[in-house]
């Protein structure tokens, strides 16, 4: 970390846990077993990139996951079968995030959606009284800034918007995928792999 002077953090799998493997079988029980293939972050069903990047609204994204099933399934039944992969936020890791800010710039760039949005927002100010603005300088959400990861063009917009130097700056996420977009821009990167978390770096 000698040089570093702003983070760039990636939330699900990093500061949030999750578990893919819950929507599928939420989904899978709702009538909907044809969507594992599709349900990892490299390879996504277009209308789950779109909702991604905010292009379809939340009626739009909960009519296509519906017109996967044969069942007339309820929207609640929905959106609780795709918010069962957030699991929690540790609160070793968000104590974290607060000694941090006292020497770093902290930013978060997520691949997120509205629903999950919503859900995870709530879960973090159940769980601290705070939500993820409280935590970061600024957070850039795929959906609400209309680009998602690879894509070196979210990174840039996070790069220039806050004057950061590539150079001092190093982007942390758990998908490599991820990270190819981050390295056109200059970032420095780190990986996290499944068995380890951010309370393993050397602050």
């Amino acid at each position: 970390m000698q040089n570093i002077k702003n983070i760039i953090f990636d939330l699900g799998g990093v500061i949030l846990n999750i578990d893919i493997r819950r929507t599928e079988k939420a989904l899978r029980e709702l009538g909907i077993d044809n969507l594992s293939q599709h349900m990892n972050q490299a390879h996504l069903l277009s209308f789950f990139k779109e909702y991604e990047e905010g292009k379809i609204d939340d009626a739009a994204f909960i009519g296509a996951i519906r017109s996967l099933s044969q069942r007339a399934l309820e929207e609640n039944a929905i959106v609780n079968a795709w918010n069962a992969l957030l699991l929690d936020f540790p609160a070793e890791r968000i104590e974290l995030l607060r000694r941090l800010r006292k020497k770093y710039r902290l930013f978060l760039l997520s691949n997120t959606n509205g629903i999950h949005y919503r859900k995870f927002q709530q879960q973090l100010f159940v769980q601290t009284g705070h939500y993820l603005e409280d935590l970061f300088e600024k957070t850039y959400y795929s959906h609400t800034i209309g680009l998602s990861k690879p894509d070196a063009a979210a990174f840039r917009l996070v790069i220039e918007e806050n004057n950061l130097d590539p150079a001092q700056t190093i982007f942390i996420d758990d998908t490599e995928a991820n990270m190819s977009g981050a390295k056109e821009t200059g970032l420095h990167v780190a990986l996290l792999r499944p068995d380890t978390s951010i309370m393993d770096f050397e602050w």
